[in-house]
């Protein structure tokens, strides 16, 4: 199959990024499970006036299962599969029309993308992704991509918390940059939620051994997501000649910093070509 060149990437400027934002449940929702509409409101606000400066935005959006848990007043995410199906189901809905909603206020359009690990593994499926992100940009819309949650029972353990799959959409759309919104600041020295005396560091600029063993594990109760994953999402871009950076989704001004190339949060540096 061929991959077609969008016009997007045949006339994408210098200047202009293309950037890859991903939205965690912790993010998103409450402990309650219950949409966070003050923090998710002003993401959206930052990202449209990010994209009214000429930059390409793609969202990569956590929460379908941790939101309808949340909106079914369940205590915690389901554990059976039929449970995590179900809550997706409930919870896509109120994703899309909160992003659609709030997106058309500042006038753009968002378009939903769900996709599978079979898409990500299926050189032709892999290929029909590519041709429908950059079509998406070509037409002016944010592609807003999501795990497929409701019908599939492979991903949701494969594809990680979507970080794996916001490293895999930045790869794919050959983005400028990655950046992960999260409930931690960075990656630190040593867990601050254990030791408040840890370090955050700055730069990355390599997947050592060491950086890997400062992963730790699963996030909220609504969230899957850890530090590991994350790591290993940094890698995979890194190797592809992408930045990522990790910041707090609780402060999204910072957003425009991490365009700009200040410091903030942990970047990950793009591997030099030599």
């Amino acid at each position: 199959m061929i991959v077609f060149r969008s016009l997007a990437e045949q006339n994408r400027k210098n200047n202009d990024m293309r950037i890859v934002v991903k939205i965690g449940t912790s993010t998103l929702a409450h402990k309650t499970g219950r949409l966070n509409i003050r923090l998710v409101e002003e993401i959206v606000k930052i990202l449209s006036d990010i994209k009214n400066a000429g930059n390409e935005v793609i969202l990569v959006s956590s929460g379908a299962i941790g939101m309808g848990a949340g909106k079914l007043l369940l205590k915690s995410r389901p554990e059976d599969v039929a449970g995590k199906q179900a809550a997706a189901a409930v919870g896509q809905c109120e994703l899309m029309y909160t992003y659609d909603k709030l997106f058309d206020e500042y006038r753009h359009t968002v378009g939903q993308v769900l996709i599978t690990s079979d898409d990500i593994e299926n050189e032709t499926k892999r290929e029909n992704f590519r041709n429908t992100i950059f079509k998406l940009l070509d037409y002016n819309v944010i592609p807003v991509i999501n795990e497929n949650d409701t019908v599939s029972t492979v991903e949701i353990n494969s594809i990680g918390d979507n970080d794996t799959l916001a490293a895999y959409v930045a790869k794919t759309s050959e983005a400028d940059l990655l950046i992960l919104l999260s409930d931690i600041d960075g990656l630190y020295t040593e867990d601050p939620r254990v030791n408040p005396k840890a370090g955050m560091i700055a730069n990355v600029y390599e997947i050592t051994p060491e950086i890997e063993e400062l992963a730790g594990g699963a996030g909220t109760a609504f969230g899957t997501g850890g530090m590991c994953t994350k790591v290993s999402a940094a890698k995979m871009v890194m190797e592809a000649g992408i930045d990522m950076i990790i910041m707090n989704g609780e402060r999204p001004r910072m957003i425009y910093e991490a365009v700009a190339g200040n410091s903030v949060g942990t970047r990950f540096h793009a591997k030099k070509e030599k």
